[in-house]
């Protein structure tokens, strides 16, 4: 008796097309349940602090920017969304008006900061301080599944105005 026939099967009972794909399904199988770099739990542990992000806002074309500085004042919240993906609302703990300068060249060679003459009254300066829980993971807090860093650009929405701001410091309360 052959060990293989002219049909492809082994001790003429099983095919050998059938024995390569059950190695096929139980190689998947053991890669699935006992693979050595998954941790085999789903959900995570990571604990949610209050948090602070202050975000810089430079040459926003506003015609009033007295009224939009007090809509923030008034409403306490803003809508922020992170690289295109909302995330929700965080609070406005405070808003200021930046000055803006001019770096104007002196006769000794130095440079000095000072007010800008222009009579452009359309453009501002902002820094906001926004507020809200953060989740505190290895890499640093994340709001929603989005990483809050140094950089990183969000975009704030609210009834009237949509533009963009710059985190520039984060600090995550104990």
């Amino acid at each position: 008796m052959a060990i293989l026939d002219s049909k492809g099967r082994l001790f003429g009972k099983v095919s050998i097309l059938d024995i390569g794909a059950a190695l096929v399904i139980l190689s998947v199988v053991v890669g699935i349940f006992f693979n050595p770099y998954t941790s085999g739990s789903v959900a995570q542990t990571n604990a949610t602090k209050p948090a602070e992000i202050d975000v810089l806002v430079r040459g926003l074309n506003v015609r009033n920017p007295e009224a939009l500085m007090n809509q923030f004042i008034k409403q306490k919240k803003t809508n922020i969304i992170i690289r295109n993906q909302p995330y929700g609302q965080l609070d406005v703990k405070s808003i200021k008006s930046l000055p803006r300068t001019l770096a104007v060249p002196q006769p000794d060679g130095s440079l000095k900061a000072l007010p800008d003459p222009r009579p452009d009254a359309f453009s501002t300066d902002m820094l906001l301080i926004l507020g809200g829980e953060a989740t505190i993971t290895k890499d640093g807090p994340v709001l929603g599944n989005s990483k809050i860093k140094i950089g990183t650009t969000l975009e704030l929405e609210g009834p009237d105005y949509n533009f963009n701001a710059s985190v520039i410091g984060l600090r995550v309360s104990n």
